[in-house]
């Protein structure tokens, strides 16, 4: 599960560069490609040490965070004022009809990278750098089901503490997670956003 989310965060972040290398972006259009092309590096550095295949280096995760948070909440939404969707951008028009829902998950990316950047000295899940079965009651801490079943990205099956008034977890409460936990977490935030919010390549 936990493989098969990551690969699915690096498909839709690597569409996100090749937003970037589109012909003709300017102005407001250009500035988000090369947001959403920073946030796609970054997932693209940490991914091989979620796999295995690097070794975990917490500085190297805390990078990746800050470059959520620089890139989401208020940051995001205002580089889609209306009026700044077609070609070459890849913005659907939901954005501005659904705008609600937009703003709470680039309000949520703020968060959980907030979350993500306290986690990063945690270790990952089995990796021996803490004790993460008695943390989170299970290897990947993510519970058994997707994270992104209702708006309130809490599904009710993820056994997880969550703030009562918004129903999302805190940063605080992420930063206790095992960072490979915390960075899954993260990423599904994109990986909603993309499938609801940017149009699919032809």
């Amino acid at each position: 599960m936990k493989r098969t989310t990551i690969l699915a965060a690096i498909a839709v972040t690597g569409t996100a560069a090749a937003a970037l290398a589109h012909s003709g972006a300017t102005g407001i259009v250009k500035e988000r490609m090369e947001a959403m092309k920073a946030m796609g590096d970054a997932v693209k550095t940490v991914t091989p040490m979620m796999q295995g295949e690097a070794e975990y280096d917490a500085d190297v995760m805390r990078d990746a965070a800050r470059t959520f948070q620089e890139h989401s909440g208020e940051a995001l939404t205002e580089l889609f004022p209306e009026g700044s969707d077609g070609a070459p951008s890849e913005a659907k028009d939901v954005i501005w009809s659904d705008w609600e829902r937009f703003e709470e998950l680039a309000r949520l990316l703020d968060v959980y990278g907030e979350g993500l950047e306290g986690a990063a000295g945690n270790g990952i899940a089995g990796g021996g750098n803490m004790d993460t079965g008695s943390m989170m009651g299970g290897s990947s801490g993510m519970g058994s089901g997707p994270m992104m079943g209702g708006s309130s990205m809490m599904g009710s099956g993820s056994g997880m503490m969550g703030d009562a008034a918004t129903g999302m977890m805190s940063a605080e409460d992420i930063a206790q997670m095992p960072a490979d936990a915390a960075f899954n977490m993260t990423t599904q935030v994109c990986s909603a956003c993309h499938s609801r919010f940017r149009a699919e390549d032809d």
